[in-house]
C-alpha cells in the first residue's frame, strides 16, 4: 500500500497595516518564522521623504540579523558638523564633533534618511510578502478562528492575526482599542519636515536657527549635497492642527517661523512648494496593553516615543523583531506570544519614552540614552 504524506498545514496569515519601518521589519521577521504576511498601505507605494533618523543599540543588532547593517552604514549621513544660529541668523556656536540630530560623529549609532532605511527594508521584505498599496482597513471583526477585515477598496478577507504598524494616528488602534485622544500625550510642540533643492550650497553641514525654544529650523544636505532636508517647528500647547490638513499646517508653520532671520523666507517658500511636506504634533502614545485578542500594535501605533526621544526608529525595529520572535516561539499560540512580547518590550519602551520627557542634558543625557537604547535582550 502506498503511503501518502499529509499535506503541510497552511502558513498562518497576518495582516500588517503600514509599510513603514515597523511594518516592513515585521513582515520580514514573520516570513522568517514561517508566517504568511500581507502588508496594506494607504499610500500608492512605500512613502518617500522624511527626516534623518537614528538606529542605535539593540536596533543595530536587528539590522545586523537582517543582513542590512553594512548597507545602512553605507547609506548613513556624512555630516562634518553643525552650526547653531540665533533668531537673527548670527552664529552662536559650532561643532565638528556632533550634530543635534545624530549625536556624536564618531559613535557607533547610524543616522540615515528615513526613506533610505525603508527602501532597504522593503527590498529585504519583498519575497514571500504580499503588498496591497492604495488601500486601508475600515473595520475589524474578531471571531473564534481569526479576524474578518474590511477594506476601503478591496473585498473583505479573513486573517489569523492583525497588527497595526500604522503610526501615531493608527487606524488599527482606533478600531481595536478606542479613540486616539484616550492614548495620546501632547509634548508641547509641532514639527514639519520637507525636501527641497540645495539652494543654500550646504556641503555635509547641518545648520540650526533657534529662537529661545519658541521656534526653530534645521537644514542639512542629502543625496550627495544635491538636496536639503528641512525640519521646522514651534513650541505650543495643542491647537487642533489636523494632521491631514496640509494647507493649514503650512500656513501655521509660516506664521510661527516668519520672525526668524537667515534664509528662513526662502525656506518657507520652499516649504509651500515641497511635495513631501509632512507635519504633526510631537506626542507620545501610552496604552495599558498593546494586544487585544488577535490584534496587536507595534512601533508608533502602540508606543510612539516622538522624534524628541531620538529612539522611535529603534523602538520600531526592536518591537517588530521581538513580536515576530515570540510568535515564532509560540507555534500558533498567539495569546502567549503577545503576553511575552508585552513583558519584554515594556521596560525598553518606558526608558526610551522617558528620553523625550525628562530632557536630561550633557553627560547625564548621554548616559540615559546609552542605558535606554540597550535596555532589552533580543534573545531569551
Amino acid at each position: 500500500m502506498q503511503t501518502v504524506s499529509p499535506s503541510p498545514a497552511p502558513a498562518r496569515t497576518v495582516l500588517i497595516s503600514g509599510a513603514s519601518v515597523a511594518g516592513l521589519a515585521l513582515a520580514h521577521w514573520l516570513r522568517h518564522h514561517g508566517y504568511a504576511p500581507t502588508v496594506v498601505e494607504r499610500a500608492p507605494a512605500v512613502r518617500p521623504g522624511g527626516q534623518a533618523i537614528d538606529v542605535r543599540g539593540a536596533a543595530l543588532d536587528v539590522l545586523d540579523r537582517m543582513g542590512l547593517l553594512a548597507a545602512a552604514r553605507a547609506a548613513r549621513t556624512r555630516m562634518r558638523g553643525m552650526s547653531m544660529l540665533d533668531a537673527r541668523g548670527d552664529e552662536l556656536w559650532r561643532s565638528t564633533e556632533m550634530t543635534l540630530s545624530g549625536g556624536r560623529l564618531d559613535g557607533d549609532d547610524i543616522e540615515l534618511l528615513r526613506d533610505d532605511l525603508t527602501d532597504l527594508l522593503y527590498e529585504r521584505a519583498r519575497d514571500g510578502v504580499a503588498y496591497v498599496f492604495g488601500d486601508s482597513i475600515t473595520a475589524l471583526d474578531q471571531h473564534a478562528n481569526g479576524v474578518r477585515v474590511a477594506f476601503e477598496r478591496a473585498e473583505p478577507r479573513d486573517f489569523d492575526l492583525v497588527v497595526g504598524a500604522d503610526g501615531l494616528h493608527s487606524k488599527v488602534r482606533a478600531l481595536a482599542f478606542g479613540p486616539e485622544e484616550r492614548f495620546v500625550r501632547h509634548l508641547g510642540a509641532y514639527v514639519a519636515v520637507f525636501t527641497t533643492e540645495n539652494f543654500l550650497g550646504l556641503e555635509d553641514w547641518q545648520t540650526w536657527v533657534q529662537d529661545d525654544d519658541r521656534a526653530s529650523l534645521c537644514v542639512y544636505p542629502a543625496r550627495g549635497n544635491t538636496e536639503i532636508r528641512a525640519t521646522v517647528g514651534f513650541r505650543s500647547e495643542p491647537i487642533g492642527l489636523d494632521h491631514r490638513d496640509t494647507g493649514r499646517q503650512r500656513a501655521v508653520m509660516a506664521e510661527r517661523l516668519a520672525h526668524l532671520g537667515w534664509e528662513t523666507p526662502r525656506l518657507l517658500k520652499a516649504m509651500h512648494e515641497a511635495p513631501d511636506f509632512h507635519c504633526d504634533a510631537m506626542a507620545q502614545i501610552h496604552l495599558d496593553r498593546w494586544t487585544d485578542g488577535r490584534v496587536a500594535l507595534v512601533g508608533d501605533a502602540g508606543y510612539c516615543a516622538s522624534p524628541l526621544s531620538g529612539q522611535g526608529t529603534s523602538l520600531a525595529l526592536v518591537g517588530a523583531y521581538v513580536l515576530a520572535a515570540e510568535l515564532g516561539r509560540a507555534d500558533g499560540g498567539h495569546g502567549a506570544a503577545f503576553a511575552r512580547y508585552e513583558r519584554r518590550m515594556r521596560p525598553f519602551v518606558a526608558r526610551n519614552q522617558a528620553l523625550a520627557t525628562e530632557h536630561t542634558a550633557g553627560a547625564a543625557g548621554e548616559a540615559a540614552l546609552d542605558a535606554a537604547k540597550n535596555a532589552i535582550a533580543l534573545d531569551g
